[in-house]
């Protein structure tokens, strides 16, 4: 059977392609516009305004920017002026959807105490990427990922672990965000052969 997903915060489209090409009738929604070359799959607005549709599956990857431990020098000034406070509300609104099955992405963080413990926490060489990004998942009503292409650990050798660790070590610039948010192929196909067994 054919189900409505709605990946939210997603620009690039990589998990929308693989829902869709399973017979899903996914859309990414973002407001950027996207960069996986199906607009008419993509709602470029506030997603918000759709959570409360009638969806079989909503898969979140909200801003992490206020909330991951990587900003954590930052965060004094972040509790200050709001931003921190406006990060959690957005991922809890996701977290409260009246939609059955979630899953909400996030790198570690301080949701796992403001909100609770993710269900798991993935890495890209779990899934066949040679690259290392401690990925929480929070789900409700779904199934713990479970590795499809295990390529790791990554060596424990400072230099050797260098080339594992690309996504972290990218200079400031422009793409920057959009690069170390991207979904890892891997996890995506992952999520879409793995959870599309529960909506059929």
């Amino acid at each position: 059977m054919m189900a409505k997903i709605l990946i939210a915060c997603e620009e690039s489209q990589v998990v929308c392609h693989e829902f869709r090409n399973l017979g899903h009738e996914a859309y990414s929604c973002d407001l950027l516009p996207c960069s996986g070359g199906c607009p008419e799959w993509h709602l470029q607005q506030d997603v918000l305004g759709l959570l409360d549709e009638d969806w079989d599956l909503i898969i979140a990857f909200p801003e992490c920017t206020h909330l991951a431990v990587s900003g954590a020098r930052h965060f004094a000034v972040k509790r200050a002026d709001g931003r921190q406070q406006r990060g959690i509300d957005f991922f809890m609104r996701f977290a409260n959807a009246k939609c059955s099955r979630i899953a909400i992405e996030n790198p570690i963080g301080i949701m796992s105490s403001v909100y609770k413990k993710p269900s798991q926490v993935i890495q890209p060489w779990m899934f066949g990427h040679k690259e290392c990004k401690a990925t929480c998942l929070w789900l409700k009503n779904l199934p713990n990922l479970i590795p499809t292409d295990i390529v790791g650990p990554p060596p424990k050798n400072k230099e050797e672990r260098k080339s594992w660790e690309r996504i972290h070590r990218m200079p400031p610039g422009p793409e920057r965000a959009k690069m170390r948010s991207k979904t890892y192929l891997g996890i995506g196909k992952a999520m879409a052969m793995q959870w599309s067994l529960l909506l059929g």
